[in-house]
């Protein structure tokens, strides 16, 4: 204790600083909106979300330095930036599931918005809620490191005497846009697949005769996207390679032998050509067999990483029974740097936010005992697996956070009890999506809102401040969010997609929470294939594969995405590769990190939002013109050397002298 007691902020409590103003709230619920619906964007398509802490706080350093504004306006400003992030990641974990599993068969109406942002104004208030009954324990806990925090923590110092690096962000969230925009007006080739045939055989079934069986696999380059080359980026090579592993498991091995066994039955019969016709049956084997089938894995996935975790999520909760009785015996602090929202206001808080989520399940349940259960069950998980969350996320960070997997855990107890009441149908299974929805919004932004208090801490910041802006955040994030997901949505179907749960979006979160709602309320789950995909799942548990949920979910997705990200992991490759043959001191190492990971923001935010222009212009039915009827690939291929180019040359140049110190570090 006594080394907590000596711990003294960059600002002092004693000293009166601009924090909650005008100008760092607007430019705060900006970079909210915007980064949430860019990584939106990023979750529906990759199933992956990165942390906004960094680009948030970057842009909101840039911009209030030309104003000439406090480092505390700079906390306050990525504080309600940054939480954006979470509500979306929470939102695209759960909300397209409601299509997926066909309880809104049309996605885009008045209702299931005034629906989605009830859930996700209730799942985050409830979040911010519980995470100031936890505050003050957790963030002075010196056994919890918070790196994030740290980390971000030191750039904002080091903004206060240099540079931001909002150059490199801006620049390549400039370059990530222009990219995405000459790919969708054809000026080249975003993606190139061809089913190469091996060998025909003539083989007989009983119910039609003979039929020419083919061997053979679809060829996919990587998909032109600046975007998931960013997310392989960050990742690194090998959490890349695990993804990719998972696609070349799926295109490589089970799609392959599947249509040489089932290719002839599977042709569409609206199939043109016999190539045309063997390529809409590879996509239709990898749809309705291999995807069941990765879902399983994901399943035992989420449930080893629960399982690795399980010390660290047992120290969690009884932390969390004890932090509550503490908060509720604390006395009024003065002190500016230890207020939080008062304890009364909580209280009123967390009773309006259950009995608003009462009505909201009354209103999917048509049932009062089940609404009355499914409260019960939602306070109760979203209680605890906040203050995991908040925990996990003091140990390895929110970028790390296995918020997809706790949800599933609610979504599998509300799934239960929903069957034990004797709810069924799309009803019951409505009921079990609305649980699980908000509580993986009330996880979701629990741990990024400890992590931003964490920084406010090593700042000295005012938590109460920090709280009532991401309140406001969490308001105005979950009344747009809706519009972005409509867009998405809608904009594919436009284009002849099906929307959620179709190539270009694939959802793999929500698929997943659509098909075990289905499968135990309702039903309609396709076991032999999920318990195959479980059995694999257990197969690279035994055979010590890292991240078995990161494989299953590579299977899931489209091979050219996959493939992109491995490329991403790649260049990442070559450039700690080059670390090493330049003798590359910390320091250096660190400034090369730094920047790198600024660039492959920039890229993934900047082909996010000019992706949102373009499928609002697809929702709206406006047509673009093509530069050339039918694009060239190779000039896809020197789009790949402009990105690796960037990526590596940039870096490097920017690693500095040997004997300049350490700047802090973007990842820890």
């Amino acid at each position: 204790m006594a080394d907590q007691k000596k711990f003294v902020p960059f600002v002092s409590s004693e000293i009166s600083m601009a924090e909650f103003t005008i100008r760092a709230l607007i430019i705060g619920l900006i970079m909210c909106v915007v980064l949430g619906a860019a990584n939106a964007y990023l979750g529906l398509k990759a199933g992956m979300t990165i942390a906004a802490t960094y680009p948030a706080a970057v842009i909101g350093m840039a911009l209030l330095k030309i104003m000439k504004g406090s480092i505390l306006e700079e906390n306050f400003a990525r504080t309600v930036g940054s939480i954006g992030e979470s509500v979306a990641a929470g939102a695209i974990f759960t909300l397209p599931a409601f299509f997926i599993a066909g309880i809104w068969p049309d996605f885009a109406t008045t209702g299931h918005y005034l629906e989605s942002s009830a859930i996700m104004i209730v799942g985050g208030v409830l979040g911010i809620m519980f995470v100031a009954l936890l505050r003050r324990v957790m963030v002075e806990d010196v056994e919890l490191p918070f790196p994030e925090s740290v980390a971000a923590g030191e750039i904002h110092k080091a903004g206060r005497t240099g540079g931001t690096g909002a150059k490199f962000l801006f620049g390549a969230m400039g370059v990530g846009a222009l990219i995405q925009a000459l790919g969708q007006f054809k000026f080249f080739a975003t993606s190139w697949e061809k089913f190469i045939s091996f060998s025909k055989a003539t083989i007989s079934l009983r119910s039609t005769g003979e039929v020419t069986a083919q061997s053979g696999m679809v060829l996919s380059s990587p998909g032109v996207s600046p975007a998931y080359i960013g997310v392989g980026y960050i990742i690194g090579p090998r959490l890349a390679s695990l993804n990719f592993s998972g696609g070349l498991l799926a295109w490589g091995l089970f799609v392959p032998i599947i249509t040489y066994f089932l290719g002839p039955s599977l042709i569409p019969e609206s199939a043109t050509g016999e190539e045309a016709g063997w390529m809409a049956m590879t996509n239709n084997v990898w749809r309705f067999i291999v995807r069941p089938i990765a879902i399983g894995g994901m399943l035992t996935g989420a449930g080893y990483t629960l399982f690795r975790m399980r010390k660290s999520l047992l120290t969690g909760i009884k932390r969390s029974i004890g932090d509550v009785k503490k908060a509720a015996t604390g006395q009024h602090v003065e002190i500016r740097t230890e207020q939080d929202i008062n304890f009364k206001w909580i209280m009123v808080g967390i009773l309006g936010s259950a009995l608003a989520t009462f009505f909201i399940y009354n209103y999917f349940a048509q049932d009062i005992t089940a609404a009355l259960v499914a409260t019960l069950v939602m306070v109760v998980a979203g209680f605890f697996f906040a203050a995991v969350s908040g925990y996990l996320v003091g140990i390895i960070g929110s970028s790390n956070n296995p918020i997809s997997g706790l949800t599933l855990s609610t979504l599998l107890v509300a799934a239960l009890l929903m069957v034990a009441l004797g709810m069924t149908g799309a009803t019951g299974v409505a009921a079990v999506l609305g649980v699980a929805a908000v509580v993986c919004v009330a996880a979701a932004v629990a741990g990024e809102m400890l992590q931003d208090l964490k920084v406010g801490h090593i700042l000295g910041g005012t938590p109460w401040k920090m709280q009532l802006g991401d309140i406001i955040g969490v308001v105005l994030a979950s009344v747009v969010m809706f519009i972005p997901l409509v867009i998405l949505h809608q904009g594919d179907i436009n284009t002849g997609g099906q929307g959620f749960g179709g190539k270009a979006l694939p959802a793999p979160q929500a698929s997943l929470m659509a098909l075990l709602s289905q499968g135990i309320v309702g039903g309609e789950m396709a076991w032999p294939l999920i318990i195959v995909g479980m059995i694999m799942g257990f197969g690279f548990v035994l055979m010590q594969v890292k991240s078995p949920m990161l494989v299953s979910v590579g299977m899931y997705l489209p091979l050219e995405t996959t493939f992109a990200i491995f490329i991403g992991g790649l260049i990442k490759g070559i450039v700690e590769r080059f670390n090493v043959r330049r003798n590359h001191n910390d320091a250096q190492k660190a400034r090369v990190e730094n920047t790198g990971v600024l660039l492959a923001a920039g890229l993934i935010a900047g082909e996010a939002l000019i992706g949102l222009v373009f499928a609002a212009l697809d929702f709206f039915e406006i047509p673009l013109f093509a530069i050339f009827e039918t694009p060239s690939f190779y000039v896809s291929l020197v789009v790949f050397l402009i990105i690796g180019w960037i990526l590596i040359q940039i870096p490097l140049k920017n690693a500095g002298k040997a004997d300049e110190p350490a700047p802090p570090s973007a990842v820890m």
